[in-house]
């Protein structure tokens, strides 16, 4: 007898374990480890991963899979281990890893049915006709109908059953195809053996002989004898033509042609950075390189000709960038350097296009994997190397469980591959820098631009001294002027707020009351063109009062600036200039985002005016002039990190400019132009920033000095969600070393969302072995505290975000 291992699709401490089934004799030999089953548990089926065979189980009685979901294993061995070390390090369940891995459209759907017992005795007539031709009512239509109490009853009398139906999403997009089943001699038989007036089936006929294929699409048979559906019923039913389906890919990118691109010459300082990279592919030696070039200085070209080699050699490639800057520029270069070798995985396509790349993968039909942060999964087996492009950006980090970062899991993968994998960046986060001067990653720099192209002239406007001028405008005098100046020339301007929506918040200027939001603690965020305010957490919106809630003055007024109010001021002061803004609010519908970049890039506007998604990966030849309209949005969040994502943040955005043959020139404007980060961004001088922001790090004791971990305790109620948290830091406080730190309980930055309560603890350690254990146990203790199912505690090892 044959036993499979199987972890089921129930994310709960109870049920994270394997369990053990029969793998029935006629699927013996098909099942695997790696492949989804559905099995029974309990009374319903569930979708579950076998993760092992074995010849013998310690448990007597078992039950038999019911039928596997897959004909080959979705997940390799590789990836079956890389999911233990995710659940160790980020304590998380196993079945959330496997989850994270594979496509949405591969996630399970359970569908309630109602099954008649075909042994059952009639039921009544009334109830019976509800029932479909296969004897099934769905679940949901019968609590529709407020049937659940009729039917309860048959299912206690054995008429009826409830089944649960596991459903997966991943439907395959196939086409209709159709070809001749007569042959040459008996064609012409048939074609005088129809009536006169059957032209259209003649029409057909001919077109399907003339064409030689043995199958065509139905659509274009349809399209060419300009003839309908009906027409090839007939001949089906006649038994003339023959119809089969045939699999095709959804493919985001098939209407559009990339040119082949060939590999550049490469500079003495690309060849000195990329030889090391190039010896490591040859030795089959697995080393993690941090490749720091100022932006603009050609690593994109040092990534494609290392992934060219690694090609060479019959390996595969992954490359993870920002979701923000997987922009059509982004896909272009690789496209059009690999061609069709290249799977592309982001956001903005559907779950059946996500699908289909993800298949593509697996079939081994291509090579090459670009996409965000979820692509580090790619069910490659012949790894040669991943690059992580921007590797200091924090989308890397996932925020939900599983809470794993991908760059670790990049050095992770590459270490069971013996590859390379390279960080790059322009401002490398610092962790990666100070592993880098340790030794523990191996540093390459590209100090200057391609063609040495200067980098761009900043100033910092001090907006303080603009409001003591009498200008109370969002633009201060030097960058207006510079505006004007471009739109004379012809020249494109790129400009950068961290802020969608009109304005950030309204404020009542007689009593200081500002709208914020009933459920969270947070302001709302007013939105012009449906004229509402939002809270941007939880989503509750209102309209936006006329007079004030409080003291019933009417000077109730906007206050901050969002990237729709800076739009329409532009339309106001620079009335002929022709702006493309680009927020979360305008690049929601498909293909938007690409719409509005092609727009910018065919010079049919001046100006581009954006929020983070503009800060990366754009290169134009024609933007001259980049301003940053407040460079303090970031400045003055509760994170200690808020210096150094400002600092990476204002020279990303400064890249943007004149990054070709003409000189681009940036402004900065700020109300804290003293600030160290807003100073050397200004100067582009990450060494110094490095130097300084280490300081700050080292007396605060954060990373990379410290390590991190932050436990958040959310409940409806203060007074428990207070209690637990002073009770886990008691309890964490008394198993860990003197060297740990734990600060708390305090209530987070944010200290309501959605009528909870938040507390939290945040431990900061160097070398704590037990941590993982006991953070384990405070997490098994309160899950399997069912008393209380409103709380709820979750753990981040490395936070991200500390609100």
């Amino acid at each position: 007898m044959q036993v499979a291992s199987v972890i089921v699709d129930v994310a709960a401490m109870q049920t994270d374990k394997e369990f053990d089934y029969i793998v029935p004799e006629k699927w013996e030999g098909l099942i695997q480890p790696g492949m989804r089953v559905v099995v029974p548990f309990g009374p319903r089926k569930i979708q579950g991963f076998v993760t092992a065979l074995k010849n013998k189980s310690n448990v007597k009685r078992l039950k038999s899979i019911i039928e596997p979901m897959d004909l080959l294993p979705v997940l390799n061995q590789e990836l079956l281990e890389l999911a233990d070390w995710l659940t160790e390090t980020t304590l998380c369940f196993k079945i959330s890893a496997y989850q994270a891995m594979l496509p949405a459209a591969m996630k399970a759907k359970y569908e309630k049915v109602f099954q008649i017992r075909e042994t059952a005795e009639p039921m009544d007539d009334k109830l019976a006709s509800l029932f479909n031709r296969n004897g099934e009512l769905a679940w949901e239509a019968a609590a529709k109908a407020g049937l659940l109490n009729s039917l309860r009853q048959e299912v206690k009398e054995n008429r009826a059953e409830l089944v649960y139906k596991v459903k997966s999403r991943d439907r395959k997009k196939s086409i209709r195809m159709i070809g001749l089943a007569l042959s040459d001699e008996d064609l012409g038989g048939h074609l005088d053996a129809l009536p006169a007036n059957a032209r259209k089936q003649k029409d057909v006929l001919h077109y399907l002989a003339a064409s030689g294929s043995p199958l065509l699409s139905a659509k274009e048979v349809m399209e060419q004898t300009d003839t309908s559906n009906s027409t090839l019923k007939s001949l089906l039913e006649k038994g003339f033509i023959v119809e089969r389906y045939q699999e095709v890919y959804r493919d985001p990118y098939e209407n559009r042609q990339f040119k082949k691109t060939e590999p550049l010459p490469l500079t003495n300082q690309q060849q000195e950075a990329i030889a090391p990279i190039l010896g490591s592919i040859e030795d089959v030696r697995h080393e993690t390189f941090l490749l720091y070039g100022v932006t603009g200085s050609g690593k994109t070209e040092i990534y494609l000709q290392s992934i060219q080699r690694v090609l060479e050699k019959g390996k595969e490639a992954i490359v993870l960038v920002p979701e923000i800057s997987l922009t059509p520029q982004m896909v272009h270069r690789f496209k059009g350097r690999f061609g069709d070798d290249v799977a592309v995985l982001h956001s903005g396509l559907s779950t059946g296009e996500k699908y289909d790349e993800w298949r593509k993968i697996q079939r081994k039909e291509v090579k090459v994997v670009v996409g965000a942060r979820s692509a580090v999964f790619a069910p490659f087996e012949n790894l040669g190397i991943v690059i992580i492009d921007e590797e200091h950006e924090t989308s890397y980090k996932q925020e939900e469980n599983p809470r794993y970062h991908a760059r670790e899991t990049a050095i992770k993968r590459a270490e069971f591959y013996q590859c390379p994998v390279i960080l790059g960046s322009a401002t490398p986060s610092l962790e990666s820098f100070a592993r880098a001067q340790k030794g523990v990653y191996h540093l390459l720099t590209l100090p200057n631009r391609m063609n040495n192209q200067q980098l761009p002239e900043v100033e910092i406007v001090d907006m303080r001294e603009e409001l003591r001028h009498g200008n109370r405008s969002m633009f201060s005098r030097a960058l207006f002027e510079k505006l004007t100046d471009r739109l004379e020339k012809g020249e494109q301007t790129v400009l950068f707020l961290n802020r969608r929506g009109h304005s950030s918040f309204i404020m009542c200027r007689d009593c200081g009351y500002v709208a914020g939001c009933p459920h969270c603690d947070i302001s709302l965020t007013y939105h012009r063109h449906s004229h509402r305010m939002k809270c941007h957490y939880c989503g509750f919106e209102e309209p936006v009062p006329s007079r004030c809630p409080e003291c019933n003055s009417d000077h109730i007024r906007y206050f901050g600036t969002g990237t729709q109010k800076v739009e329409d001021e532009l339309g106001k002061l620079l009335p002929h200039a022709r702006v493309v803004r680009m927020d979360v609010d305008t690049t929601s519908r498909k293909g938007a985002h690409e719409k509005l970049l092609q727009q910018f890039a065919e010079g049919k506007a001046d100006i581009l005016l954006g929020t983070q998604m503009i800060a990366k990966g754009l290169d134009f030849p024609n933007i001259t002039l980049v301003g940053v309209l407040s460079a303090d949005t970031m400045l003055h969040i509760p994170d200690f990190r808020s210096a150094e994502k400002t600092f990476q943040l204002l020279t990303q955005v400064s890249g943007r400019a004149g990054r070709h043959q003409l000189q681009g020139e940036v402004v900065i404007q700020t109300y804290t132009p003293e600030h160290y980060s807003i100073q050397l961004a200004g100067k582009q001088d990450y060494d110094q920033f490095y130097k300084e922001e280490m300081m700050m790090r080292k007396l605060g004791n954060y990373p990379p000095f410290y390590y991190l971990a932050l436990v958040t305790v959310s409940h409806e109620d203060v007074m428990i969600a207070s209690g637990v948290t002073e009770k886990i830091t008691q309890y964490i406080q008394a198993r860990l070393s003197d060297e740990a730190i734990i600060l708390g309980p305090v209530a987070s930055p944010i200290a309501r969302i959605n009528d909870r309560y938040r507390y939290q603890c945040l431990i900061k350690y160097k070398r704590e072995p037990k941590l993982n254990e006991i953070l384990k146990t405070v997490m098994e203790h309160y899950t399997k505290q069912q008393g209380d199912k409103s709380l709820q505690v979750a753990v981040d090892v490395n936070p991200f975000i500390m609100m």
